[in-house]
């Protein structure tokens, strides 16, 4: 266990990198008050449990990183504590690469990203595949949705670190702009009624 949170990522290579490129001091202030925070806060919370898209990286035990798409409906994240966090697994192309990492090196990392509001949420953490746990697959499946659940998966959070908007590119779910033009067609329709009402009223007064 790091005594620091963010030593998880601050390694004595990638601390003497930032010496020599002048961002240490600014660094170093945040180690001053004890690193990253380790636990799930309530704003992180709700930020995990929107997201509809996260990507799952893990290693071998050679080291070799795999990165692994996971997606589903809003809450298929779901926060079970403030320290972990769960989903079901389902049923993909079968190649277990990532449970095969897992098996070897349970040292995992989630990295989610909002591309409406451009924010970003680093974690780190440990990961575990449940098997042959149904009760836990059914808590941890969203609510009416069509996937398969094969397993779940567990994340142990030890640290994480929100990034700056920064060459965020801005882009909107399919689902938020329908609703956005249906709300702009009602607005339009109400706006014509009520034109119309008053052309009438001014037509019946002339």
């Amino acid at each position: 266990m790091n005594e620091i949170t963010s030593d998880v990522a601050f390694t004595p290579t990638v601390k003497a990198i930032q010496s020599r490129k002048g961002s240490r001091d600014s660094y170093a202030r945040v180690e001053q008050r004890g690193g990253w925070r380790a636990t799930i806060t309530p704003d992180l919370a709700a930020f995990i449990e929107a997201q509809t898209s996260v990507f799952l990286a893990t290693a071998n035990d050679q080291g070799q990183p795999y990165i692994q798409h996971r997606g589903g409906p809003a809450g298929f994240l779901k926060v079970l504590d403030e320290h972990t966090i769960g989903f079901a697994d389902f049923s993909g192309n079968r190649q277990f690469i990532t449970q095969g990492n897992l098996q070897d090196n349970d040292q995992a990392f989630l990295f989610l990203i909002d591309y409406m509001l451009r924010q970003r949420i680093k974690v780190w953490g440990r990961a575990r595949v449940v098997e042959n746990d149904p009760d836990l697959t059914a808590k941890l499946m969203p609510a009416g949705y069509k996937a398969k659940p094969e397993q779940a998966i567990l994340f142990t959070v030890t640290a994480w670190d929100a990034n700056c908007a920064q060459h965020i590119p801005q882009r909107f779910e399919v689902a938020d702009v329908a609703a956005a033009l249906a709300e702009r067609d009602r607005r339009i329709a109400g706006l014509e009624q009520e034109i119309a009402r008053l052309r009438d009223n001014l037509e019946a007064k002339v």
